[in-house]
């Protein structure tokens, strides 16, 4: 039976496995899903945007966004609410590294459309190991995000990613719908 649900935004720390459980979120629901995450809109902006203070820096396991950064990503989310506008099913993979503001904003981009608040938990010691082993993090940032992008979130279902695969926290996820 097709769902509802035009968006499932994934919140979660750096390697809490949120991109992993899109993937799985793909497989394991019998309609077409894109999966976009934040780290794709990272990868394509200028390199400038990457290493100075108006776009979006990494330093020390801590993560500074400019106004620049700002201005790009409203009209990210806003894109991304067109697409789900215009027929596809879209999986969101995000940090949202100021709380219960970050989703607010995701909130009104998608303002009228059904949306599931997924909340990505992953142990602190869990996802340090993880970056560790990625080598494509810089150090720090998984063990501070943690618990940080999940402060003042509510959500309409929650998985655990320290405690379960990320098929099974897409079947956890799969059910909701």
């Amino acid at each position: 039976m097709p769902s509802s649900a035009q968006v499932i935004v994934l919140n979660g720390g750096s390697s809490s496995g949120k991109s992993g459980i899109a993937r799985c979120l793909q497989a394991v629901l019998p309609e077409a899903w894109l999966a976009i995450g934040v780290d794709t809109l990272i990868d394509v902006m200028p390199a400038r945007l990457r290493l100075g203070s108006e776009g979006i820096g990494f330093a020390d396991g801590d993560v500074s966004v400019g106004a620049e950064f700002r201005v790009l990503e409203d009209a990210w989310m806003t894109g991304v609410a067109a697409m789900v506008r215009a027929g596809a099913r879209v999986i969101v993979d995000d940090v949202f590294l100021g709380g219960a503001e970050s989703r607010r904003r995701w909130e009104t981009a998608l303002t009228g459309l059904d949306v599931v608040w997924v909340g990505v938990r992953c142990d602190a010691e869990v996802a340090a190991g993880r970056e560790l082993a990625r080598g494509d993090r810089v150090a720090g940032m998984a063990e501070t995000q943690a618990d940080l992008v999940h402060r003042g979130m509510t959500y309409d279902v929650e998985v655990d990613t320290a405690k379960a695969e990320a098929v099974e926290c897409a079947r956890v996820i799969a059910a909701k719908i």
